[in-house]
């Protein structure tokens, strides 16, 4: 059963409020969201403008994947959005879940090589596992059947 388009976008809009990676820094937990950096001790916020642009230099590789990884989630949702509105290329919005879910396997990467970092890639689950719930059995090619004998 293919689900409708409203069920897609609200699973889109879901998968962008996750933690996409969750990572656990000498006993000290922080959150990457598509919205900024959650850190629990002191509990603050750093939304993904001012970290990007505000108050770091030089990023390393592994963290700017994380912003492709938004950008290619905010494709998917205007692509799941115009389904509702519109219509939607399926194949769009698949393809985009399934980069945004790939650029965050590179943050939790980069993270784990630092010692005493460890980083859950909990958005490239949901992502992947998005794209192939709801967009596989729209993207997928015909089955072929057999001939009539």
């Amino acid at each position: 059963m293919v689900a409708g388009p409203r069920r897609r976008l609200v699973a889109v809009v879901v998968a962008g409020l996750v933690p996409w990676t969750v990572l656990v820094i000498g006993g000290e937990l922080t959150m990457v969201f598509t919205l900024g950096l959650f850190n629990a001790n002191p509990p603050q916020m750093v939304s993904i403008y001012d970290f990007f642009f505000r108050f770091t230099d030089g990023l390393p590789q592994f963290i700017e994947s994380w912003g492709t990884g938004v950008l290619l989630y905010l494709l998917a949702l205007g692509s799941a959005l115009s389904g509702v509105v519109w219509r939607e290329d399926h194949r769009i919005t698949a393809l985009a879940l399934v980069g945004a879910g790939l650029s965050q396997i590179g943050v939790a990467v980069g993270f784990n090589r630092r010692i005493g970092y460890v980083a859950l890639p909990v958005g490239t689950v949901v992502l992947l596992g998005l794209a192939w719930w709801y967009y596989w059995p729209l993207v997928r090619p015909p089955s072929v059947s057999s001939p009539a004998e």
